[in-house]
Parts: C-alpha cells; structure tokens; sequence
C-alpha cells in the first residue's frame, strides 16, 4: 500500500552549521544561492576544481562566512563539516564522496540524484518570518513551484504584523498549554474570517 510522502519535515539552523559545497559549476551556484536566501549568516566552504560561475565568487565577497576553494575535492574537506551538497556532474565522485559521508554520519544532498540523497531541498515560501517548505517527494519539481506561486499570492504580505501580534498574545495569555492554544486557534480564525470576507468583497 502506498503511504504517500514519509520524508520529515524539519527547519535547519544553518547559521549554527559548518556546510561544504561541492562543485564550482550551475548547480553549485545554485546551491549556494538556496542556503544563503535562507540563511545569510551560513558558514559555507564551497570547493570545486573550476569555478565556472563568477556569481559564485560575488556572493563570497558578499557573505564574509563563505570560502571558495578552486582546487579538486580532498577528503580532508569534510573534516569539521555537518551538512554536503555534491553539485558536480560526476556521478562517481558523488557516489564515493556518500560512501564517506555515510560513514561519518554527515547529511549529504546529490543534485539531481535521489537515490544518494539524505535529504531534499523543498520549494520555499516565504513572508517575514513565515516560511513554508513544499515536497513532491522528489517527483515533481514543476509542481511544488507552481504550488509556491500559488501561496506566494495568497498568503497576504501583512502576515509579519499577525506574527508579532500572535506573539504578543501568546505572552500575555495565563493558563495551560491547551488554554493557550485554544484562545490562539480563536484569533487565528477571526483573522482567516476577517481576510476572507475582505476577498469576497
């Protein structure tokens, strides 16, 4: 029987982390500029035997915690790392790079090959503080972005002030866990209520 998605969903603190990058082309760029829109603050080593892309080299004069190495792999470059994406289009070098990376318990993603890969990368929506991760499993790319656009435009661009008002509400609230969350629920519904009344109009 098909039990649909079993990845778990799970928010990195990247700028806690030590990640390593590998491969200078596209998609090590690409790479890059996905962990630093989500965390600009990431301690980034990104190594590739030729930087193709000179956007790489901006963003590292940009970020004062991302190195570029230009110089082939070493496996002496996952020493001290928590997090690796391979983005090279070397299939070999990958599968040896995860034999290591397995055995040192360290998180790897492969571009483009699911099969290697500890985890995904999500399609990401974000407003503030915000942010929703979106997953086919790996099957459709072109879907959960479409499905991002979607939300990206129905998630109204004042969704900061509710956060900040939540919070405030949250600290003020006296009670349980369950009383909180109940009178939270109760205001999250006026607000939803509120909005879709102003839509119809």
């Amino acid at each position: 029987m098909n039990q649909g998605n079993q990845l778990f969903p799970v928010f990195f603190k990247l700028h806690e982390l030590d990640v390593l990058v590998v491969g200078g082309g596209y998609v090590g760029l690409e790479k890059l500029e996905a962990i630093l829109k989500n965390s600009p603050e990431t301690r980034v080593t990104l190594v590739g035997e030729e930087i193709l892309q000179p956007d790489i080299f901006r963003l590292a004069n940009e970020h004062p915690h991302v190195q570029v190495i230009e110089c082939k792999f070493r496996w002496r470059d996952l020493r001290g790392k928590d997090l690796v994406f391979l983005a090279t289009n070397d299939r070999s070098l990958h599968e040896r790079i995860k034999r290591r990376t397995r055995r040192r318990r360290i998180m790897t993603n492969v571009a483009d090959t699911p099969d290697l890969c500890d985890f995904y990368l999500s399609s990401v929506v974000k407003k503030g503080d915000l942010k929703i991760a979106i997953s086919s499993n790996g099957k459709s790319p072109t879907l959960t972005k479409r499905i991002r656009q979607y939300l990206e435009e129905a998630i109204p661009d004042d969704v900061q002030s509710l956060l900040d008002n939540l919070l405030e509400v949250r600290n003020q609230l006296r009670g349980d866990f369950e009383y909180k969350v109940k009178k939270l629920n109760e205001v999250t519904a006026d607000w939803l209520s509120q909005d879709r009344k102003e839509d119809s109009q």
